[in-house]
């Protein structure tokens, strides 16, 4: 088991595209749909495996490029470690002090080294100064406890 580390951070407006952050479904739409419909279903095929939005649920992102990696950690304390140095690069700019408290910035770090330690997944998003979002993940790989089915992007 090992840990890959994902940052996007954009514009909020894209980040609520929706249609690109979640996979098409297994069939196409049934023949004589909507022009519309199956046209639409064909650019999310075609986008979401490369689109570099963070996907809905927080395993997809072993489908995107290899690219989109930010670290590999065999150690969930490591892959924490990354996740707070993150945070902590950030969090002047989050756009709630709340998100910038110290104190609670350590129980999230701490929090994700117990998940990823059980081999969950870790998913955190901040508002920044606005309209900005960042969204901060980290996949349990090899295999994915939710996602059994997807492939190591690196390995």
């Amino acid at each position: 088991m090992h840990h890959h580390g994902y940052l996007w951070t954009g514009a909020k407006e894209r980040f609520d595209q929706e249609a690109l952050r979640r996979p098409p479904y297994p069939e196409p739409p049934p023949a004589g749909s909507k022009p519309e419909l199956i046209q639409r279903y064909r650019e999310v095929a075609a986008e979401f495996p490369t689109v570099d939005l963070p996907p809905l649920e927080t395993a997809y992102w072993l489908i995107k490029p290899r690219s989109l990696v930010r670290g590999t950690w065999d150690g969930a304390k490591e892959a924490a470690a990354w996740l707070g140095n993150q945070l902590a690069e950030c969090a002047p700019r989050f756009a709630s002090e709340r998100d910038r408290d110290t104190t609670h910035l350590i129980m999230l770090v701490s929090s994700a080294t117990e998940l990823l330690d059980s081999g969950a997944d870790v998913s955190l998003g901040f508002y920044l100064e606005r309209p900005s979002y960042l969204s901060l993940a980290v996949v349990t790989c090899s295999p994915n406890r939710s996602r059994h089915e997807l492939a190591c992007p690196v390995r």
